[in-house]
Order: structure tokens, then sequence, then C-alpha cells
């Protein structure tokens, strides 16, 4: 690779989208300043202006013909299925594509990859971040993506995967529903926020400074993930998604030694190291520190490295219901079959007084024993207040928030705090990784 590619990043999708260019953006007509209405009429889509004159076609493509060019999008949802779900106007540099999916009209902003990675580390980080972390952190987001263009074309890879035998539903997800454009706007690849927040000088520098800068590992671009907390244990790659192990995303403990490290897979070490709060980088309640890594909207979780969710009976049944469309009738119990290094449980056994299931990996737990999403699956459960064998009241002590594979977002902003450079806190999370330049400006 000689020169950075162009990136297409899906902003949003709904039934109709309201936008506006601002600037001469190559469409054959005056576009300056103009705003558009586009909805889905079959499979195609009815571009209307401010003017009401309308046109339809398959797609429709935006070509910024300036740098300075921008354009807004209304109503875009962040957070999608998260606490935090809301809608704000965002605003984007670069050429603008709508096109349909699944019923929808979707938009998509095509933008350099350094570009999209200033807005990214802006995004994800805070301007008061250490120069350390928001280096560390553009490498990070430059190599994972990256490291997805390339899985992309390889047709022979299922990034979405369900093993089910006989009481027993093992899935996991992993990009499955981006094959229209490279990379999602949201939390379920990186946030990207265009030019919505100011790109601030410190993040500008870290990506130039790091420029075309990746991991390396395995001898290719490393798939190099991170989570907002580990709980002061980090998991290896299989063990979340597809069972491909990765040399360079192994189990780390958060910490400036291994010594004294407990496995995890063993359920009284995993008890005993939930139940607590080890030291560890990631261990903090320091304000500066948390706000570098936590939006406004993020800050209201103060409870990441060690937390507790209480379900009644009446509750917890009618979530895994809704959230499985099985009827376990009332929970009897949640029984930890497999755990990661971690602690983060691979295989959740769900017994219920009309049917029992075993339920993996760490996402489909989470998803299944929550509204939106459980901080982790790193919990051990009491079965409280019990009445003829059923628990009324069942209550989930955790560690972590996020998979935990790769880097931790709250631990490395502590190293960068603590004087770690940008390279060690990247070789501390990410084992037998190098770097390399694999293009320039």
């Amino acid at each position: 690779m000689n020169q950075q590619p162009l990136i297409q990043v899906g902003i949003m999708a709904a039934p109709e989208i309201s936008f506006a260019l601002h600037g001469d953006f190559g469409s054959g007509e005056s576009t300056n300043r103009q705003t558009f209405h586009a909805a889905l009429q079959g499979t195609e889509i009815i571009l209307t202006n401010e003017n009401g004159i309308k046109k339809t076609a398959p797609f429709f493509n935006f070509k910024s013909a300036a740098k300075t060019n921008s354009f807004t999008l209304k109503n875009v949802t962040i957070g999608i299925g998260f606490h935090w779900e809301q809608q704000e106007e965002q605003h984007f540099s670069g050429d603008l594509k709508l096109i349909v999916e699944e019923g929808k009209v979707r938009a998509v902003n095509l933008v350099p990859l350094e570009d999209y990675l200033r807005s990214v580390i802006s995004s994800e980080m805070s301007a008061t971040s250490s120069t350390a972390l928001l280096k560390a952190h553009a490498v990070i987001s430059r190599s994972w993506l990256l490291a997805q263009i390339e899985r992309s074309r390889r047709p022979q890879i299922q990034n979405r995967q369900t093993q089910q035998q006989p009481g027993e539903l093992i899935r996991w997800y992993d990009r499955e529903d981006h094959t229209l454009f490279d990379v999602c706007a949201d939390d379920h690849c990186q946030r990207y926020q265009g030019i919505t927040k100011i790109i601030s000088t410190k993040a500008n520098d870290a990506v130039n400074d790091t420029f075309g800068e990746v991991l390396y590992g395995d001898d290719e671009i490393c798939d190099a993930r991170f989570s907002k907390c580990c709980g002061g244990i980090s998991e290896n790659f299989e063990h979340v998604w597809e069972p491909q192990p990765h040399s360079y995303l192994v189990s780390v403990r958060d910490a400036q030694s291994d010594i004294n490290l407990p496995d995890l897979r063993i359920e009284a070490e995993a008890e005993k190291w939930i139940r607590s709060s080890p030291p560890a980088f990631c261990n903090t309640n320091d304000k500066k520190v948390l706000s570098q890594v936590l939006p406004d909207f993020d800050q209201a979780t103060s409870d990441f490295y060690r937390w507790q969710v209480a379900y009644t009976q009446r509750e917890l049944s009618e979530l895994i219901f809704r959230k499985t469309g099985i009827d376990f009738g009332a929970i009897i119990s949640l029984q930890p079959i497999e755990r990661g290094y971690s602690a983060r449980l691979i295989r959740l056994k769900i017994t219920g007084t009309k049917r029992t299931l075993t339920l993996g990996k760490e996402l489909e737990i989470r998803r299944t024993l929550s509204h939106s999403h459980l901080y982790s699956s790193a919990f051990v459960t009491d079965h409280l207040e019990v009445q003829n064998g059923i628990p009324q009241k069942l209550v989930l002590t955790g560690a972590g928030w996020g998979h935990g594979a790769g880097l931790c977002q709250i631990g490395a902003a502590v190293m960068g705090e603590q004087g770690y450079s940008y390279q060690e806190i990247l070789f501390h999370y990410f084992k037998n990784a190098i770097l390399k330049k694999i293009y320039s400006e």
C-alpha cells in the first residue's frame, strides 16, 4: 500500500433523510447551501430540494469539489441499542453517497482514511488526553480498520456464525451487517462524527505523527480491538469472536506486573476476582483521566470497574423471553459453564421451569441479560429470596465494560498520565506485535 485509501463510512439509515450541502458538490446543479430530502419509493430514491424539484435514481453521489466543503445530516442516531442512545445533527467533510439498503436510505461518507481518524480520535477521546494515549489510539484505529478491509476481501471468513447443538446456542457477531460500506459511524465499529466535534490540535498531531503506522503481527495488519475497561485482565480474541487465536490478542494483566495473576477460568478464582477490587491501571475514579475516554453521556457511568445489576424474578424472566423469544418459565439459575482468562463468560446455562439452554459467546450473553447491553459478561450471580426452589431476586455482580479484548481505553489513559509512551502502551496490550509504517504522506 503506497498511499492512504478512501474510506466509505455508513453514517445513518432511515426511511427518510434530510441533509444540507455547503459548497459545490459537482452534482450538475447548484447545490451551494441547499437543503434536500431523500425518501425511498420502491427500489429508488426520490430526492427533493428546497424548491420542491424532484429527481429519482437508484443512488446519488455528491462529490465535494473542495476540502472546505461540508454537508450536514439531521437526526443522526448515536449509541444505537445502548443506554445513551440519542439523536443529533452532524457535519461532515468529503463526499456524500445515498444508496438503498434493506428498505431504507443509507447515507455514506467517503473520506480519506487519515481524515477519518482525526474525527475518530476526537470522538473517542477528549482533547485533554495525553499525547501518548491519542497516538496509541490513532495506531489502533488505523490498524483495526485496515484489517477489516483486508478481511472483507476473504469470502471464506464468516463474520457471524452460530453453533447450535441440542441444549446449546453459541453465536458471535463481527461486522456482519456492513457489506455496502467499510465501517459504520457508531459504537458497533468506531465512533465517527465527521467534523461535528472540533478536531483538536492534539488529535490532529497524533494522527500526523503516526501517519500510516499500524500494528503488525501474524504476518498481517493486526485486528487491533479495544474496549472501555477490561476489569483488570484483558481477554483472548477467540473467546469473544471467531475461534481463531491471534498471538497479539491474548490475555494481559492490566498492571505493571503479571505477578500473582489468577487463573480466572476456574470458577472459584473468578468469583474471588469479581467480588474484589484488585489494583489495575483501569481501576480508577480519577475524573481527569475518565474525562479523556468517556464523553459527557458516558460519564454518568461510574461503576465500570465493578458493578451490580439486580432483577426481580418477573423482570428477568420477561427480559430473557423478550430477548431470545424462548419461554424459559421462571428462571431457576444462571450457571457459568465456561469462562475466559478475564473471567468473562463464554458459555452460560440458563435453567428455567420450562426450558434449559446454554448461551454464548459473551455478546449474546450480554444482550440476553440486559435491556441494551450488559456492561460485560464477567459476572457472578446471587440467587436470592428462594421460594420453592425459585429465586425471587437475582443480583449480577460484574467486572469491566465491554468485550475486554485488546486495548483497555481507561487503562491506557492512566498509563498515558503516568508517563508511558504510546509504543509502551501498545506493546503492553498487544503482545507479540510490532509497529510498521505502510504508507506515507
